[in-house]
């Protein structure tokens, strides 16, 4: 009866809710898998390009959804429940939502405070004032005929909202791994981290992300100072624009939708250049020596237009430079900063700037066809001549999800860039941050084909069994760009990957999982270019995945 009546509260809700802007990180896949579920079922309209989505955001998505929930399936009607319970925090109500069904309420005489375990955590929601504390810890175990790994994690995350514009958010999460499974050349896509090795001794490495930020949002648009990941492209495995593997790094954020038709994103972030800068290192009087590294940024902006309905196209911009303070101009969200920088540093060496588009087709209801192009240079006199390429990647796939079978999904992604792409001469306008590759995982001159098969029988319960060929070639160094155009695209293999993964995952209760992995994979490296097999194995890949492997993986976190 409780729950009955919780989805009557809802359904009796206006669409309108506050316009806070708090961020979902995207690795929280289950809702994002729901959402994308949803548009590709055109039960829902988005803009995929950019996320992290809002939490504002996915429950007016969730509310729209609600109304038409004859068009869901019995799975789809108890996922949409589930994520409707977890988001009404963010309702136009002035009473916290989980106080009349918390079991462990160790507040019960009031309506504002809760304590809870689906969601769980600490809740406190009024007229004015809504907040959010909860713990976070979570462990996976990985094991082979190599050996094994062990990865702990464990912090809290909190945001808070102000009346009907402002919020606020932070989370911090330490994590432990007895490998280190993402230093900055290797070819996996865990989330990038600075990393002190073999703390006191012990094996591994310790990280520690610190994400959060203050935002102002109204009813089309929001504007942010905040320390993040962001993801820019349509993909399902691994965004060619902005993956968000770097370690986060503060930015100015800027979103804004001013009519159904036009959807656009922009930030300037202060990136991490790792670049010493000799003339402001120096040694103490204490003679020790301190360290200053070049200053870097990066602006980048996407504009996103729907000429149909279930049809977006997206072209936008970005550039990364050095060596001076931040500029006004490239804190202007609109421009083209290519030739911005024509004009700041005539007649001198330019910064990196770079171009992209993406599309994303939704107009067969359950298949989205999306696609991506990452620019980083471009002649037309280079179209058409055999021994010349542009500099270039390029992404295309598909989702077809509840056809035929209801509940079931089947994908396939095809993503090649050509040498040199997200390289440059100059070390500290890389596109990089702390030394991370901003764009796609495997970098420059590679190629990838991703297919997948998936089956969701239960609500919050996931099975998905892939298969994946990634292979990267000879490791070009851009000295030059007129020599640089004629580097063959993916004439030699230095490293490939071949992995067939069988992943099932359960959300038991709010953004807590259980999960259980089996991969098979070869993941080999090739004699090439002067050095052998070995180097470009220990360059790529983490000891504990080299070769043939058959790799169990297991484990479980509360809180994401």
């Amino acid at each position: 009866m409780k729950k009955l009546a919780f989805i009557l509260i809802l359904l009796n809700l206006t669409v309108e809710s506050f316009a806070q802007d708090v961020p979902v990180h995207f690795n929280q896949t289950a809702i994002y898998d729901f959402i994308d579920e949803l548009a590709n079922d055109k039960i829902i309209e988005i803009n995929t390009v950019v996320k992290p989505y809002s939490r504002v955001f996915i429950l007016e998505q969730l509310l729209i959804a609600k109304n038409k929930q004859e068009e869901l399936t019995r799975r789809q009607k108890k996922e949409l429940d589930f994520y409707l319970k977890i988001y009404a925090l963010h309702q136009n109500i002035s009473y916290n939502p989980y106080s009349e069904s918390a079991r462990i309420n160790l507040f019960n005489d009031t309506s504002h405070f809760n304590t809870g375990i689906n969601p769980f955590g600490l809740f406190y929601k009024d007229s004015l004032f809504t907040f959010s504390l909860k713990p976070v810890w979570g462990i996976r175990y990985y094991s082979n005929a190599n050996g094994n790994m062990r990865h702990t994690w464990g912090g809290a995350e909190a945001f808070g909202t102000i009346g009907k514009g402002w919020a606020i958010y932070a989370s911090l999460r330490d994590n432990y791994q007895t490998e280190v499974f993402a230093k900055s050349s290797y070819f996996t896509q865990q989330e990038g981290g600075n990393y002190k090795i073999n703390v006191g001794g012990r094996e591994g490495g310790d990280y520690s992300e610190m994400r959060g930020g203050i935002t102002y949002a109204w009813r089309w648009g929001s504007i942010g100072l905040v320390k993040d990941h962001v993801q820019w492209g349509n993909n399902y495995n691994g965004a060619s624009i902005f993956s968000g593997r770097t370690p986060s790094f503060g930015m100015i954020k800027l979103h804004l939708s001013p009519a159904k038709w036009l959807d656009f994103n922009y930030y300037h972030g202060w990136l991490v250049s790792e670049v010493l800068d000799s003339s402001r290192s120096y040694f103490t009087t204490n003679g020790d020596w301190r360290g200053v590294y070049r200053d870097k940024y990066i602006a980048a902006n996407m504009y996103t237009f729907k000429p149909f309905k279930n049809f977006y196209f997206s072209i936008g911009n970005s550039i990364i430079y050095s060596d001076v303070n931040p500029q006004i101009a490239y804190l202007i969200p609109f421009l083209f900063y290519k030739s911005v920088d024509h004009t700041i540093n005539h007649a001198v060496d330019n910064q990196n700037s770079q171009m992209f588009g993406d599309f994303s087709f939704r107009m067969i209801k359950h298949l989205h066809l999306y696609g991506t192009i990452f620019i980083d240079e471009f002649s037309v006199t280079r179209i058409g001549v055999e021994e010349e390429h542009n500099f270039i990647g390029q992404k295309y796939g598909a989702r077809l999800s509840n056809w035929p079978l209801k509940n079931t999904y089947l994908t396939f992604e095809y993503t090649q860039t050509n040498p040199v792409v997200y390289k440059h001469r100059v070390p500290s306008t890389t596109f990089e941050s702390n030394k991370f590759n901003l764009g796609h995982y495997l970098r420059d001159n590679s190629v990838e084909y991703y297919a997948s098969i998936g089956v969701k029988p239960l609500r919050g319960l996931k099975i998905d069994l892939a298969y994946l060929l990634a292979k990267h070639g000879n490791e070009y160094q851009y000295t030059d760009g007129g020599d640089a155009v004629l580097y063959p695209v993916m004439e030699s293999t230095s490293w490939s990957n071949e992995s067939y993964t069988l992943t099932m995952s359960y959300e038991f209760i709010s953004e807590s999982y259980l999960y259980f992995q089996y991969s098979f994979s070869d993941i080999q490296g090739f004699d090439l270019d002067g050095n052998t097999a070995q180097y470009y194995l220990d360059l790529y890949t983490p000891p504990l995945l080299q070769g043939k492997t058959q790799t169990l993986t297991f484990g479980f976190n509360f809180g994401f």
